[in-house]
């Protein structure tokens, strides 16, 4: 893996309280990266009143990696990021 073991925890788990996430920031920088796409995210579903399945339709993101990134528990690959921005229109 890229980063050697700097992905072995996810993001989530890299701040001081794991069960705040996303409103709890991070020290490490890829975690606290994610933290910002979770936050703009749900943001943007919750402004649109759009489930996770319908992102899912809309994007052609699986579900369940949208729902993983949203709750910080994995890394998501910059495809999915770009996907999910394309169909809200918002940068991530």
């Amino acid at each position: 893996m890229v980063g050697g073991r700097a992905r072995a925890r996810p993001p989530r788990q890299l701040t001081r309280d794991p069960k705040a996430w996303p409103e709890q920031p991070s020290c490490d920088p890829g975690a606290e990266a994610v933290r910002q796409i979770a936050r703009a995210l749900a943001a943007v579903l919750r402004e649109r009143d759009l489930s996770l399945r319908a992102a899912a339709v809309g994007s052609g993101v699986n579900r369940q990696a949208i729902a993983d990134l949203l709750a910080g528990h994995s890394w998501p690959d910059v495809a999915t990021v770009a996907r999910l921005a394309d169909f809200t229109g918002c940068l991530l």
